[in-house]
C-alpha cells in the first residue's frame, strides 16, 4: 500500500469516526433535552450508518474524493432536531449545538494523551518534518499507521471542533453564543438562523475567514506535542 493511498484511508476512516461522534453528541443532548427527534432517526449511535443514509453526499461521497486527491477529508452532516423544541428551549438547544464540537474536542484530548504517553514510553519521537499527517514517527523508524492515524485524529478534530465553533451561521457556534447573549439578542440571533440566505453567507464567511486560522492551530498543537521542538 502506498503512503498516499494508506493517509487517504486514514483521513477518511478519521472523518468519518469523528463526523459520526460529533452528529451523535448532537443526538443525546437533544434526545437527554427532551427533543427525540434523532433519536428515534437512530442517530443516538456510534454507527456511521444512520448518518450516512441521512448524508451520503456529505459522509461519503466528498470526505472520499477530498481524502484521495487532496490528503485531507472535509465534508458535512446532520442530526434532525424539533424546531419547536428549540424555540420553547433555546438554552437546551443551544448545550445540543455546543455538544458536537465538544465530540469533537474530546476525541482531540484522548489522541494527544496517547500520543503524549507514547512520545514519553519512547515509543513515538518527533520527525524531521511535520504536516497535519505527520506529527510524530515512531522510535524504530517510520511513519506508520498508528502515529499517522494519531497525528490525523488530532488534527481533524482541532480543526472540525474550532471551526464549527464560529459564531456564524449554519454553523454550531452561532447557537452556542446565545448562551451567552442577552434574551433579546440571542432571539434576534435565532430569526437570522432561520434566514437560508443568511447562513449561506454565513457558511462562505466562515469558509473564507478559517483558512487564516488553520496554521496558528497547526503551530499551537505543535507546541503542546513537542514543546521543546524547533520546526521552520
Amino acid at each position: 500500500m502506498g503512503i498516499d493511498l494508506a493517509t487517504g484511508i486514514l483521513w477518511f476512516t478519521a472523518f468519518l469516526f469523528s463526523t459520526t461522534v460529533h452528529e451523535a453528541m448532537h443526538a443525546l443532548v437533544a434526545w437527554k433535552g427532551g427533543d427525540p427527534t434523532a433519536y428515534h432517526g437512530g442517530q443516538v449511535s456510534l454507527s456511521a450508518i444512520p448518518h450516512i443514509r441521512r448524508e451520503p453526499i456529505g459522509m461519503l461521497l466528498v470526505p472520499l474524493l477530498t481524502s484521495f486527491t487532496q490528503g485531507w477529508a472535509m465534508g458535512w452532516a446532520s442530526a434532525p432536531y424539533d424546531p419547536v423544541w428549540a424555540e420553547r428551549h433555546p438554552k437546551r438547544a443551544a448545550l445540543m449545538a455546543a455538544a458536537g464540537p465538544a465530540g469533537n474536542f474530546l476525541i482531540a484530548i484522548v489522541a494527544f494523551i496517547l500520543i503524549k504517553i507514547g512520545l514519553l514510553a519512547g515509543w513515538f519521537v518527533a520527525p524531521n518534518h511535520v504536516n497535519f499527517s505527520h506529527l510524530i514517527a515512531f522510535a524504530s523508524g517510520g511513519d506508520g499507521a498508528v502515529p499517522m492515524g494519531l497525528s490525523i485524529l488530532l488534527m481533524f478534530n482541532v480543526i472540525a471542533g474550532t471551526f464549527n465553533l464560529l459564531p456564524l451561521p449554519p454553523l454550531d457556534g452561532s447557537a452556542v453564543i446565545t448562551l451567552f447573549l442577552p434574551d433579546d439578542l440571542a432571539a434576534g440571533l435565532r430569526n437570522l438562523e432561520r434566514n437560508g440566505t443568511f447562513s449561506m453567507i454565513g457558511l462562505i464567511v466562515a469558509w473564507r475567514f478559517f483558512p487564516v486560522m488553520v496554521d496558528p492551530l497547526f503551530v499551537l498543537v505543535l507546541k503542546l506535542v513537542h514543546p521543546s521542538a524547533s520546526y521552520q
